[in-house]
């Protein structure tokens, strides 16, 4: 895999809409000044938004050729370091005809973003470069008041240092509260509550280590055919990491994606499996049934590791996990640690 230079203080950053552009909305934009300003102060770094960023989300959605335009001239731009996504959505896959797999190929650099932004990592991921399912500007950099100290970590040590030996720990807390996005809130912080669960081993013994590739359930059935899609080759060996949106997939979309995913042969292939923490922990006992009657009970796979509530995607606070990098889950201990680096030394 290809590794891109990691951050450093004075480094610009490009901003993408690639599937909602509400980041341009007025009722919205206060989100954009908020996540810049933190990206600026807090961690020495310059934003750039990309034309047609900030467009709105009528005409974001009007113009997928322009989304996938703003993100190959974000490549091919010499002066910026790495390209945060905005927001997801539930488009991008549209963007696909549009993009130049060879541009990515051949400038990397970092890519960061989650939920519908899984479309852009299999594209990462089909040019070979190392990409990052972690915050976006709108929602981790964009809260309200202060970002969540685990998320800001978790950007320092991966992007910023060198990740060879990090660990994934759990968040000791987490949030069920969504504060309305709207000027008048911007004074108001979510709060946090103890976390009662950590990560939960549902099955399995010892070490996996494999690559991690994955991301969004949800998504996975607008690719799944494509040419982004991974062959079944690029699954074997692999750690699959997995989350659901805030659109709460019922339990039986679960099962069934898991049954596809069986039916492709990529659950033998795969060495173990990481969940997310569903968001508001909807469906959290009922997301383990379904994966384990298809991992367990129908393919008689009762040694693959499932590690579960982690703290990924559409949880609150998340951290961020880089494509293609080896990582070791450790059954015994219930730790996930990177094994390598995820990017250059700057």
């Amino acid at each position: 895999m290809i590794k891109a230079k990691g951050l450093k203080k004075g480094d610009r950053i490009a901003v993408v809409s690639l599937s909602w552009g509400g980041l341009g909305d007025e009722e919205f934009i206060h989100k954009y000044y908020i996540g810049k300003e933190r990206l600026e102060k807090e961690f020495g770094l310059e934003v750039v938004p990309m034309p047609h960023a900030l467009k709105g989300s009528e005409f974001v959605a009007k113009h997928p050729e322009l989304r996938a335009k703003d993100l190959m001239d974000a490549f091919e731009d010499p002066s910026i370091s790495a390209i945060f996504c905005a927001i997801g959505g539930d488009d991008t896959i549209r963007t696909l005809p549009y993009i130049d797999i060879n541009v990515i190929r051949n400038n990397p650099k970092i890519f960061m973003g989650y939920s519908d932004t899984t479309i852009n990592h299999f594209m990462m991921y089909k040019a070979g470069l190392v990409s990052f399912y972690g915050p976006s500007l709108m929602c981790e950099f964009g809260e309200y008041v202060s970002m969540f100290e685990y998320t800001k970590a978790a950007v320092m040590d991966v992007l910023f240092k060198e990740a060879q030996g990090y660990k994934i720990l759990p968040s000791p807390e987490w949030s069920n509260e969504f504060i309305p996005w709207s000027e008048e809130n911007t004074m108001k912080k979510k709060s946090l509550i103890p976390d009662q669960h950590g990560y939960e081993l549902l099955q399995g013994q010892g070490k996996a280590v494999g690559h991690l590739l994955g991301g969004c359930l949800d998504v996975f059935m607008m690719c799944i055919g494509t040419k982004i899609w991974p062959t079944l080759d690029k699954w074997e060996g692999a750690i699959l990491f997995i989350e659901t949106s805030e659109d709460k997939p019922s339990p039986d979309f679960v099962k069934w994606t898991f049954r596809n995913l069986a039916a492709q042969g990529i659950l033998k292939a795969i060495e173990g499996i990481i969940v997310g923490k569903p968001q508001d922990e909807t469906y959290y006992d009922e997301y383990k049934d379904a994966m384990i009657q298809v991992v367990r009970e129908e393919e008689g796979l009762k040694q693959l590791p499932i590690l579960y509530n982690v703290n990924i995607g559409h949880a609150s606070p998340i951290g961020i996990l880089p494509y293609g990098i080896k990582a070791e889950l450790d059954c015994d201990k219930k730790t996930i640690t990177l094994l390598e680096n995820a990017t250059k030394t700057p």
